[in-house]
């Protein structure tokens, strides 16, 4: 039994098929993390709230719930306020997301502490001292 020819699965193969545009999920996540941030740059009466970022959002494909990963300047030493202020502010959000937004439902807003940021800056500082390290060493050969 021969195989046949498909030039799509030839192309693909290659990794020259034409990608998939983004998601519309992915799109309508990075719109909310940019309002969120706005939101929270202008709007933000709660002090506990002024001092935390928007890293990202992940949204489900029917667009109903949002994770929205957040970091905090200070660290981790206000986790409990924070969270308490951002379980207020949530109704305020979403409100403000229904009225920006022309989705037909608005998204469930449930907040994490983004722990990839303080990884990432453990591997830099480890990076940045190997780098040290090296130029010592060249330095002193």
């Amino acid at each position: 039994m021969a195989t046949h020819w498909h030039p799509k699965q030839e192309l693909e193969s290659l990794g020259a098929a034409r990608t998939q545009p983004p998601k519309r999920a992915s799109r309508v996540a990075d719109v909310i993390k940019n309002e969120l941030s706005v939101l929270l740059v202008q709007r933000a009466r709660d002090p506990h709230l002024r001092d935390i970022s928007i890293s990202r959002v992940e949204l489900s494909d029917d667009l109903r719930h949002a994770k929205v990963y957040y970091t905090m300047f200070q660290g981790q030493e206000k986790m409990t306020q924070v969270n308490r202020s951002l379980d207020k502010a949530t109704g305020f959000m979403r409100s403000h997301l229904a009225k920006t937004l022309n989705l037909r439902f608005t998204p469930e807003l449930r907040f994490w502490y983004d722990e990839e940021f303080e990884e990432v800056e453990k591997i830099e500082k480890l990076l940045d001292e190997i780098a040290r390290d090296r130029n010592k060493r060249e330095e002193d050969s």
